[in-house]
């Protein structure tokens, strides 16, 4: 029997144990996946039989932005229906209810899965206030370790 259910630091390391799973998220450590739970607002996983078989992540401000983030669903358990468990109870989670939609970012190859549990491509043209659009880009900033 599958069980919804909000995450906490101490999950870490069964969150970690999920992630090794994939290669995308193989360097992740107990430690920082310990703290990346922490400093998380809403963090919900599926267990099964007392094992984590999916999980994901939401940061949100609580007012007007809420983005989605690492969502797992454990190899062998692919196909089950657990993905679109979770998204569901990501989207019905009480905590969220206030901001006005979820975000995420994700392969090309998932946006039928996102797109079946009710979310939208959002375009690259954005109405801008003095009027017109204008196209969106996604940036990122890496930090120079050196």
């Amino acid at each position: 029997m599958t069980t919804v259910r909000d995450l906490a630091p101490d999950d870490a390391p069964e969150l970690t144990a999920l992630y090794e799973e994939y290669d995308w998220w193989e360097d992740r450590e107990v430690a920082r996946v310990r703290d990346a739970l922490a400093g998380t607002e809403v963090a919900v996983g599926i267990e099964d039989e007392g094992n984590l078989v999916a999980a994901a992540r939401v940061l949100t401000d609580y007012n007007y932005y809420a983005t989605v983030f690492d969502v797992i669903v454990a190899a062998d358990r692919r196909g089950d229906g657990l993905g679109e468990t979770l998204m569901e109870a990501l989207t019905d989670h009480p905590d969220l209810q206030s901001v006005p939609g979820l975000s995420l970012l994700c392969r090309e190859g998932l946006v039928p899965f996102y797109e079946s549990v009710g979310f939208e491509v959002f375009g690259p043209e954005y109405e801008i206030p003095e009027g017109g659009t204008e196209e969106l880009v996604r940036m990122t900033y890496a930090h120079d370790d050196s």
